[in-house]
C-alpha cells in the first residue's frame, strides 16, 4: 500500500489519484470482510446467551470515539458511515441469529395459505351509491362483486371489521389533490389487510338534467376531492356555488332527482349513463393525467400470489437519526422504497406517524428479515399488508 500524505498526492495527476483510490478501496473491502467475520462472531455468542442484537450503549461510545478522532473536515461523513454500518452489523447479525418473529411467520402462514387467486365473486363494502368510483374500481377487481353501499368510509372500514363484507375498496390517494385524510386517519383506527390496489383513471364531467345549459348553472355538488381537482375550470364559472358533498355519485343522484334544471354534479360518464343525466362540460378535470389509487381490504390477513408490494405505518422515536436508521435498513437491505408521507397521530399532539409504500417481493428474504427486524427499529409499527396492484 502507497504511504499517503497531503504532501505525497498534491502533484498526482487524475489517473495516479483514481489509482490510489483504487488501492484504498481494496484494502477497505478487505477490513470490511474482517470487520463483518468478527460480526459473525458476536452473532453467535449473542444467540448462545439470549443477548439482544442491539447494543445501543455501545453503538453511541462507539459512534462518539469515531467521530473525536476524525479530522474537523470530516466528522459528519464519519459518522454517516458508522451509522450505517452500524446498521448493516445489526442487519447481519439478525440474519446469523434466524430468531425470526411472530409477524414474519404470520405473514409466511398467509402466504402459504392464501388461496392461489384472486377471488371472483365475494360481498365488498363501497362507500357513497351506484355509479360511484369506488364502485368503478371494484368492478375492475372482482368479475362479479355483491356490492353493499354505506354513507361514509368509515362504515366500510367498520363493515369489514364486523364482518358484514368481506371486503371493502376506499380511495388512499389521487396523482392531483394527494392523500385522503378521513381514510389515512381510519388506518391507525381499524385492524385490516390491505390485499389488492388498483389505480383507476379519473374523468370528471359536468352533469345536468337534459336541456340545461352550462350558463344555466347556479349550484355544483361532488365530493371534495373532485372539486380539488376540478379547481381550475370550477373557478372559471361566475356565480355559482360549489357546494361539497359525500360522494361524486351521490352528486349525480341528487341532481337527477331534482326538479331543478339550474344544478350540477361533477362526476363520471358512468353516472351519466346510469341516471339519465346530460353533459354539459367534458373531461374538466385540471389534469388530463388524473388516477386515484383504491384499496381493498380485508379482516384477514390475506397475500395472494404476485404480491410485490407492502405497505407499513411506523411510528419512530422522537429524536434525531430516527427515520435515517430505519430508511438505512431498507437500503441494506435493498428494498425499494416508493412511498413515504407523514401523518399527525389523532388525539396525539405534535407526534407523527410514517406511512411507507415499500416495492419489494413477499418471497424475498430480504423482506422477511424487515419483518423479523421492524420491532427492533422502530416505536411502534402496524403492517398494512402485502399486495399486488392493477393498473
Amino acid at each position: 500500500m502507497t504511504d499517503i500524505t497531503e504532501k505525497s498526492i498534491e502533484n498526482m495527476d487524475k489517473e495516479q489519484l483514481r489509482g490510489l483510490i483504487d488501492e484504498i478501496d481494496d484494502r477497505l473491502v478487505g477490513l470490511f470482510a474482517s470487520r463483518m467475520s468478527v460480526c459473525a462472531q458476536i452473532a453467535r455468542f449473542k444467540k448462545e446467551n439470549d443477548l439482544p442484537v442491539m447494543d445501543m450503549k455501545r453503538e453511541r461510545e462507539k459512534l462518539k470515539a469515531v467521530v473525536a478522532s476524525s479530522p474537523v473536515e470530516i466528522r459528519e461523513y464519519s459518522s454517516l458511515l458508522y451509522s450505517l454500518m452500524f446498521e448493516l452489523s445489526r442487519s447481519y447479525q439478525n440474519s446469523l441469529i434466524g430468531k425470526g418473529s411472530g409477524l414474519a411467520k404470520r405473514i409466511e402462514e398467509a402466504v402459504e395459505k392464501t388461496p392461489k387467486l384472486f377471488p371472483e365473486r365475494s360481498s365488498v363494502a363501497c362507500q357513497g351509491v351506484e355509479g360511484a368510483y369506488a364502485q368503478i374500481a371494484c368492478d375492475k377487481l372482482f368479475k362479479s362483486a355483491n356490492v353493499m353501499y354505506f354513507s361514509s368510509f368509515e362504515s366500510v372500514f367498520s363493515a369489514v371489521d364486523k364482518g358484514f363484507c368481506r371486503y371493502g375498496v376506499v380511495p388512499l390517494e389521487n396523482s392531483t389533490a394527494g392523500t385522503v385524510n378521513t381514510v389515512y386517519d381510519l388506518m391507525t383506527k381499524y385492524k385490516f389487510s390491505i390485499v389488492r390496489s388498483i389505480r383507476l383513471k379519473v374523468d370528471h364531467n359536468l352533469l345536468a338534467k337534459p336541456g340545461a345549459k352550462l350558463e344555466d348553472i347556479r349550484e355544483i355538488y361532488s365530493h371534495q376531492q373532485a372539486i380539488s381537482q376540478c379547481a381550475g375550470f370550477l373557478s372559471g364559472l361566475k356565480g355559482v356555488k360549489i357546494i361539497p358533498c359525500e360522494n361524486t355519485a351521490v352528486a349525480s343522484k341528487m341532481v337527477a332527482e331534482s326538479n331543478r334544471t339550474d344544478i350540477a354534479a361533477l362526476s363520471s360518464r358512468e353516472c351519466m349513463k346510469l341516471y339519465g343525466l346530460s353533459c354539459i362540460s367534458q373531461s374538466v378535470q385540471d389534469k388530463d393525467n388524473n388516477y386515484t389509487r383504491f384499496i381493498c381490504i380485508s379482516k384477514e390477513l390475506e397475500i395472494y400470489p404476485g404480491a410485490d408490494r407492502t405497505s407499513l405505518m411506523v411510528v419512530l422515536e422522537d429524536k434525531p437519526g430516527s427515520l435515517y436508521k430505519l430508511l438505512s435498513r431498507l437500503y441494506a437491505l435493498g428494498i425499494n422504497l416508493s412511498k413515504l408521507e407523514s401523518r399527525p397521530i389523532p388525539e396525539r399532539e405534535f407526534e407523527f406517524m410514517f406511512y411507507f409504500d415499500l416495492n419489494t417481493p413477499v418471497y424475498s428474504p430480504g423482506f422477511l428479515q424487515l419483518m423479523s427486524e421492524l420491532g427492533d427499529i422502530c416505536e411502534e409499527f402496524s403492517y398494512l399488508g402485502s399486495y399486488s396492484e392493477v393498473i
